[in-house]
């Protein structure tokens, strides 16, 4: 979740939604983000809202402490019951992000999901999913997380080779990844995930090969390999700028991507989203789908975004903030805004597109339409499904994912 929050209008001190935003909600999947905005160490590439103990040092007082985190989320979970009423959907998946949500106790994470559970009960088969750093968990951490309700966990293992983690800043030993999806299913995990970086600087097409051979390995249901983006303000982007190390480019990106498609797809994974593989349909990620497609979600803890029925809000971000304001019966929301018809349109073909069943071309208007037929031509896009009324990226257009983008919403 990027730190930076978008402008926008006051939230309301009750958090209230306007009616039309809850017109309808029964037709549409509801899911629940949790964020935990801790970690033990500041990656050098990260420009995620999290804070470490020495950032939080005085900034916050017990209001910004991790020991009574999960009851101050769950306030935030009541609040959303508040606001939404008598909604009778239950949820259909949980998602817990950070940051680094396993710095918490494993009890503090299934007090988070009990909230949700009973305040709007979750759905016979909801996925509920947790992140976790490989060095902060154990067996004994895995087996209260699975007792307590969650069936999905995703690591964050990034690469398996130590001049990578090093550059990264990354703090997990090489190989201790690949021990915990073998502790999770020993738990009853029914879905792993591992996380993998690719275009690090200093690494090269053996290091990402070798990852790439580490994490299919071990055995995950899913896989999710996402390009490095150096966002400004990182310590990473500075030491680029000063020349302590170099900077990929686009091609090495576009290499890389099609080592990963290879061996991926080798090993019996399909790609259903442009950065992310899986076993089968039941191993993909539900919760992330319901970002794709537009459903509803409600984000609770700081920075965290939500958007139920074409309205998108967002937290505070500071621990602290969040917390006071929640202590106060205020809603932590710091802005929303309230999506037009042709904001959602163009946000379903940026959205719709990177998936494998892709975007409806009846979402395009006559310049888009046009714009597609040149991506058909141009090897961009699959001839079966353009026939049949769907814009679907060929592994080429997957490379050029964004220029497609571009083109066909303009």
């Amino acid at each position: 979740m990027p730190s930076a929050l978008p402008d926008g209008e006051p939230v309301p001190a009750d958090g209230a939604l306007p009616a039309s935003a809850l017109a309808g909600a029964e037709a549409r999947p509801l899911g629940f983000y949790l964020h935990v905005p801790y970690c033990a160490t500041r990656c050098g590439y990260c420009d995620f809202n999290t804070y470490t103990a020495t950032e939080l040092r005085g900034t916050g007082g017990v209001l910004a402490s991790r020991d009574n985190y999960a009851a101050t989320l769950a306030d935030e979970v009541r609040l959303a019951r508040k606001v939404l009423g008598d909604d009778p959907r239950e949820v259909r998946t949980v998602f817990v992000g950070g940051g680094t949500p396993t710095l918490l106790a494993a009890g503090d994470l299934v007090a988070m999901l009990a909230a949700v559970r009973e305040e709007f009960g979750l759905a016979p088969d909801a996925e509920i999913t947790t992140e976790a750093n490989p060095e902060s968990v154990d067996p004994a951490y895995l087996a209260v997380l699975r007792e307590g309700g969650f069936n999905r966990i995703s690591f964050g293992m990034q690469s398996a080779r130590p001049h990578v983690l090093q550059i990264l800043d990354r703090t997990h030993t090489p190989g201790r990844p690949e021990a915990c999806v073998a502790e999770a299913r020993a738990a009853g995990f029914d879905h792993v995930n591992l996380d993998l970086i690719y275009g690090t600087p200093g690494e090269s097409d053996a290091d990402w090969r070798a990852s790439l051979e580490a994490a299919l390995g071990a055995g995950p249901d899913h896989v999710s390999a996402y390009a490095l983006i150096v966002e400004e303000g990182t310590q990473l982007a500075r030491r680029i700028r000063r020349g302590e190390v170099p900077m990929t480019d686009d091609d090495v990106h576009a290499d890389r991507y099609l080592i990963a498609e290879e061996m991926l797809s080798a090993a019996g994974f399909d790609w259903y989203e442009v950065s992310n593989w899986a076993t089968s349909d039941a191993a993909r990620c539900l919760h992330n789908e319901l970002y794709w497609r537009g459903a509803d979600w409600w984000g609770a803890g700081p920075g965290a975004h939500s958007h139920v029925g074409g309205v998108r809000w967002w937290n505070v971000k500071h621990p602290g903030a969040y917390a006071a304001a929640l202590a106060e019966g205020r809603s932590p929301g710091a802005g929303r805004e309230i999506l037009t018809d042709e904001d959602r349109r163009v946000e379903r073909i940026l959205l719709e597109l990177r998936l494998r069943e892709g975007a409806p071309l009846s979402l395009l208007h006559e310049a888009g339409l046009e714009a597609a037929r040149r991506a058909l031509s141009d090897g961009l896009l699959q001839r079966a499904p353009y026939e049949q009324g769907r814009a679907v990226l060929t592994l080429r257009g997957r490379l050029l994912a964004d220029a497609v983008v571009r083109d066909l919403v303009d």
